[in-house]
């Protein structure tokens, strides 16, 4: 049994954790620990800027290993509770960095947590294919090739391939339009190292997908959000926002945004396509859920060719370990972009750039992103099945859903609720530009989810808590 009173020490850090109190059940101390610390953030005991005592300390006082202690501080982290850095140790984070995690980017590995917070393959059809493919890859035609080095745009016969696929979307099949990245977030990073200044203005929604925040934090841009309604970017705040702040590019999902499911219509596509022209604003069109929409709307590179720099991959509808992505541009863009690329990696895995086009020839790309949509249909009819009573935006094959709160819930507390009974979401904050307040809401990813059970559970739990409303919640922090 844990003693917390031996944490009565005359040690100023080791006293900000005084009286801790870990909970009795039966889930796994690091956790406890963890849960008991977030605590102490959120009645503010523990301040922005804090800093814990070294992992050592708090093993010895609370009688347990400094393994547990060190997944506890790293569990943590991932919430955004804390922040480690050289020379300062660790440190309780700004509020809006708890109240916003980090880019999470890898699925919990918790055993008693169903983790809906990171997108996933919802079957394990790319495995069972890469099973049958790998055998044989040596006998394909540009084996021989991977023990090469590449040009920085990747080799002609996986951009030809990709081309080619992507012909009725972008680019017209042309290859040398197409620039290979180790994935889509790749793909924009190289993007925006080819085509921004440091200083200048991005626009995006005011809630997007989180990898274009850090993106343009690490490039030096002042990313700003725009006011959207329930069919996606305003079109007249998107052009007043271009009229005060000249903007060098806008950041789009059409398609299954990211985070709020919405699509685009094609209508709603024209108007913003109109704004970017008349402010000659470049388009960066972040596509990477189209394959899996059911007939959506033109693209926004097919409406604007020239003005669009179009960014897709494989990862959301085939598999995230694949991680081989693409940029669509104009030549000359699409040649700075290489030149970014070069300088980021020299040039990706030709291994990936061969499973892929293997995949791709062969038909078996198409079979996995249908046997993938068939199981997002399920998925999305157990969440629509539980909860369906409250304010959910989704779509039958997204891989994600977009649940607004009823009152009194906001996105981070409910969020933090969830985790203690063992579910793991994304609240609204999360995917918020700047510090302007956001809709309160959680993204749900019911791919991610190991099973239809475990999604059932996860859900039906969620739909508790939907119910209740925290004040009834005993305990509730």
């Amino acid at each position: 049994m844990l003693d917390a009173n031996r944490l009565n020490s005359p040690n100023p850090p080791i006293r900000m954790l005084q009286d801790l109190q870990l909970a009795s059940d039966e889930g796994p101390v690091y956790r406890r620990l963890a849960d008991a610390i977030a605590e102490r953030i959120a009645a503010g005991t523990l301040a922005v800027g804090d800093r814990l005592p070294p992992q050592r300390e708090i093993a010895r006082a609370l009688g347990i290993n400094v393994t547990t202690v060190t997944r506890a501080l790293s569990t943590l982290q991932e919430r955004g509770l804390l922040e480690a850095r050289p020379g300062r140790g660790t440190t309780v984070a700004a509020r809006d960095a708890s109240e916003r995690p980090g880019f999470v980017s890898a699925p919990s590995d918790d055993s008693g947590v169903v983790d809906l917070s990171v997108n996933r393959p919802a079957t394990s059809a790319y495995l069972d294919a890469l099973a049958q493919l790998l055998p044989r890859m040596a006998k394909h035609r540009h084996y021989a090739t991977l023990q090469d080095y590449h040009p920085p745009e990747g080799p002609l016969w996986a951009r030809a391939a990709i081309a080619e696929w992507m012909r009725p979307v972008a680019g017209d099949g042309d290859p040398g339009r197409v620039v290979l990245a180790a994935g889509a977030q790749h793909g924009l990073d190289c993007v925006l190292g080819a085509v921004t200044k440091q200083g200048e203005v991005i626009l995006a929604d005011e809630v997007t997908y989180q990898g274009i925040n850090a993106l343009c934090r690490v490039h030096g841009l002042d990313l700003r959000g725009v006011a959207m309604d329930r069919g996606g970017m305003r079109p007249d705040a998107f052009d007043a926002a271009c009229a005060q702040l000249r903007p060098r590019a806008v950041f789009l999902v059409p398609t299954l945004h990211n985070p709020t499911t919405i699509t685009l219509s094609a209508e709603r596509r024209n108007e913003l396509v109109a704004v970017a022209r008349r402010h000659n604003v470049l388009i960066v069109e972040d596509d990477v859920y189209r394959p899996l929409a059911d007939n959506p709307p033109p693209s926004l590179a097919s409406l604007e060719p020239e003005l669009t720099v179009h960014i897709g991959g494989l990862s959301k509808c085939i598999a995230p370990g694949l991680r081989l992505g693409f940029v669509i541009a104009p030549r000359a863009i699409a040649g700075q972009v290489a030149a970014a690329l070069r300088i980021n990696c020299w040039s990706i895995s030709p291994m990936a750039a061969l499973i892929g086009t293997q995949l791709l020839e062969e038909g078996t790309a198409a079979r996995i992103i249908e046997t993938q949509k068939q199981e997002l249909r399920l998925r999305q009819a157990v969440l629509t099945d539980i909860l369906g009573g409250f304010d959910v935006q989704t779509h039958p094959t997204s891989t994600h859903a977009w649940l607004r709160l009823p009152e009194p819930w906001r996105g981070a507390g409910f969020a933090r609720t969830c985790l203690q009974r063992g579910v793991a979401v994304l609240p609204g904050d999360a995917f918020a530009v700047g510090r302007e307040p956001v809709q309160h809401g959680v993204r749900i990813n019911v791919g991610a989810a190991r099973s239809l059970d475990d999604l059932r559970m996860a859900l039906s739990t969620m739909a508790e808590l939907l119910a209740a409303g925290h004040l009834q919640l005993p305990g509730f922090v």
